[in-house]
């Protein structure tokens, strides 16, 4: 493991110090997770990924340095993001669907699906924090958040800002919720993903991949994060995915009174298990510029290379496990006994 030394709503942003908020269109659905089960194809599960193309199996080193292209507006961004994928599951027949991602509001014209990716000193509001250094991630950086082994509703609300909303609208979100809404959502269910901001300074990854990092935010949102500890003393940006998926169409398969028929491709009987993977892969020293770049928001800091999402769509990886993940499936991909 290498080390180093220590050296507005979410829709419309109130004043920042700075920050990042832009869109990725999806790169690929697979069952790959080069954190979790590197070198492992297919892996244990299902997983929705955006971001660079240097994606696949096995991902060491810089990242940055390997991409060619990207899914995201920001152009200089080779990370990749990615989640477990939603399925609804049939009432009646027990089969399986994939759930589609759909465009969270106001993204950049042209963008398919993907996620929403935030990196934000201390969320939206800084004044008390700002004369605070961030240090961007190190080439060869990873982490996840979130378990899917987590089974109790405690445990699940201990998993600090990792959220479902029941979208009324796309705009109109309602109350965070530790597990999947008990009753169809009129515009989608709209799920959160916030990644610990405090660094240890020395480790790119942990044996549980998450170790390394800690989380200084007690409650959900985008709240100012307070001081790291002495454990891990070095603020990094706080990184959020936010993804939009469109059950609009399985809202007249949902009887009412019944259960929630959602689950997350690994299975499991509620939404506890939510959970994501980072892979930092930003070119050269582009995310440290935006980091230093006071009072911006949303446009690239006026630091960083944006492109079209007409280019970003034409990014894509070789699908390297090749099996069915659409339709209706009796048994979840890689979870048939």
């Amino acid at each position: 493991m290498k080390s180093f030394s220590v050296a507005a709503l979410a829709l419309i942003a109130s004043p920042v110090h700075a920050g990042l908020r832009f869109g990725c269109s999806s790169l690929i659905v697979t069952r790959l997770d080069p954190v979790v089960e590197p070198g492992r194809a297919p892996s244990a599960h299902l997983h929705h990924i955006v971001g660079g193309n240097a994606f696949n199996v096995t991902m060491t080193g810089d990242v940055g340095s390997r991409g060619t292209c990207t899914t995201c507006e920001m152009a200089e961004d080779f990370s990749n993001y990615w989640t477990a994928v939603l399925y609804f599951k049939h009432p009646t027949n027990g089969s399986y669907h994939r759930v589609p991602v759909t465009n969270n509001a106001a993204l950049a014209s042209g963008t398919r699906g993907g996620m929403t990716i935030y990196y934000t000193p201390y969320d939206f509001s800084s004044d008390n924090l700002k004369k605070q250094p961030i240090t961007a991630f190190k080439p060869g950086f990873r982490m996840t958040v979130g378990s899917p082994t987590t089974s109790t509703l405690a445990a699940a609300k201990g998993h600090i800002g990792l959220r479902y909303n029941c979208l009324q609208t796309l705009i109109n979100r309602g109350a965070e919720m530790a597990d999947f809404p008990d009753k169809p959502c009129p515009a989608g269910i709209f799920t959160v993903h916030h990644f610990p901001a405090c660094w240890d300074g020395k480790n790119l990854d942990s044996p549980d991949h998450q170790s390394h990092m800690y989380n200084t935010i007690t409650r959900d949102g985008f709240t100012n994060a307070p001081a790291c500890p002495a454990s891990h003393p070095v603020r990094m940006p706080q990184v959020t995915y936010e993804t939009v998926w469109d059950t609009t169409k399985f809202n007249s398969l949902w009887p009412s009174g019944t259960p929630n028929p959602y689950v997350w491709s690994f299975e499991g009987s509620s939404g506890y298990g939510t959970h994501a993977d980072y892979m930092f892969g930003w070119k050269g020293d582009s995310l440290q510029r935006a980091m230093d770049k006071d009072g911006c928001f949303y446009d690239g800091c006026g630091t960083i290379k944006k492109q079209t999402m007409n280019v970003a769509n034409q990014c894509t990886v070789k699908d390297m496990v090749n099996e069915n993940t659409d339709g209706w499936v009796t048994a979840l991909p890689g979870q048939m006994a």
